[in-house]
């Protein structure tokens, strides 16, 4: 009987045989990594990295204000404005390190309050949600010459997110709650595809994906609460794209952050998807040893939360948020942010944090410093009608 190994060598050879593209993931001309982070379910950035030294803050945001820092469960410091949730002890870290840099007041060009309309605007890179129907990320692949077999991205999950979808190839793995295939049933698939170019590669990419993961540390059968399963997927991606055959971009989607109710300050439910983001993060920093020097991190969401807290102790679908870019390819220890305030007069539509930095010119930013997107594509044909996103400068080292 054949072993996994000899099972791939076969089917290595009858591609060479078959005079198909290389078959492994993508082998890329740069070094540089990048790993997305979309948080579904509007993420409070005032909670995130709240702005303590605003004169109105304590007083708008009421029981949901957190302690200046230095004080008993008070926010980490950032800079004389703004702080850190302090559930990001390791975020903070690499701030301190020149590693992370915040971003605040910013929003994709979305103003309303539908997760999935936000969401759709957030990854399609259009003005309205419906205007295109394949993500960004994937219009950008095209300067990147991946193709079957030869994928630049990956989706850490079981379906492809919509800013991964598009003409351009991709992958996406995910793990499996099934027992593994034994050698008998993949030989004959392996027989079965002999024929098929797309099932052919995409099996062996699949063999090809499981021994680059490994051991999935249990998450293989989906054990363990949101953050243990986040942390494991950040794991995998830092295992993805530091594999000498690996892909160059990695996706990751985190769900739970339509905080509507209990939210919580220091402590509570936010708190502890906080915790868990964090960990996620210096699991993949740590993880990718190396390879982390040349990383970008970026972590996002669709929209923001109100002002004040709601009569559940929780607060409702905003519009300005707040993102992280961290890396070792980041010029970091700074936040940047055009502040708008929060008194009653400063906000949008009287409730929200106004938005003052658009998400896409963070986007564009990476997309042309780091991975190289000749800035004519990025403006015609990733970000289309977004004259006034441009990108932000000096943000990468």
């Amino acid at each position: 009987m054949l072993d996994r190994r000899e099972l791939l060598k076969r089917m290595a050879a009858t591609t060479v045989a078959c005079s198909l593209p290389g078959l492994t993931f993508g082998r890329a001309d740069t070094d540089a990594r990048f790993v997305l982070v979309i948080l579904r379910g509007a993420m409070d950035g005032l909670a995130f990295a709240p702005p303590y030294g605003d004169k109105d803050y304590a007083r708008t945001r009421g029981a949901l204000a957190l302690a200046a820092p230095g004080t008993d469960d008070g926010a980490l410091k950032l800079d004389n404005l703004f702080g850190l949730h302090p559930s990001f002890k390791a975020v903070h870290d690499m701030y301190r390190r020149g590693e992370a840099t915040l971003l605040h007041a910013v929003a994709s060009p979305y103003r309303e309050r539908s997760h999935f309309d936000g969401q759709d605007v957030l990854e399609n890179g259009a003005l309205k949600a419906g205007d295109l129907r394949d993500g960004w990320l994937n219009r950008a692949l095209a300067s990147l010459g991946g193709s079957l077999g030869n994928e630049r991205a990956i989706a850490l999950s079981q379906s492809t997110p919509l800013i991964l979808r598009g003409a351009q190839s991709v992958t996406s793995w995910a793990p499996s709650a099934m027992p593994d295939a034994n050698e008998d049933t993949l030989q004959r698939l392996a027989d079965l595809y002999a024929d098929d170019e797309f099932f052919r590669v995409r099996l062996q990419q699949a063999l090809e994906a499981q021994a680059i993961a490994g051991d999935s540390d249990g998450m293989g059968r989906t054990r363990g609460n949101d953050a243990v399963r986040f942390e494991a997927s950040m794991r995998q991606a830092a295992r993805f794209l530091s594999a000498g055959n690996g892909p160059q971009i990695a996706v990751l989607e985190s769900g739970g952050w339509d905080t509507h109710a209990n939210q919580g300050t220091f402590a509570g439910s936010l708190a502890n998807r906080f915790t868990g983001l964090d960990t996620g993060l210096a699991t993949l920093k740590n993880e990718l040893g190396d390879t982390w020097k040349n990383t970008v991190v970026v972590v996002a969401t669709e929209f923001g939360r109100t002002v004040a807290v709601n009569g559940t102790r929780g607060t409702d679908h905003g519009t300005a948020s707040a993102a992280l870019l961290a890396g070792g390819s980041v010029r970091g220890g700074r936040v940047i942010a055009n502040w708008p305030g929060l008194s009653s007069s400063a906000l949008y539509e009287g409730r929200d944090l106004y938005p003052t930095t658009d998400l896409r010119s963070l986007f564009k930013a990476v997309l042309t410093e780091h991975l190289g997107v000749p800035a004519e594509r990025v403006e015609a044909e990733v970000f289309p009608d977004s004259d006034s996103a441009q990108p932000l400068e000096n943000l990468l080292s």
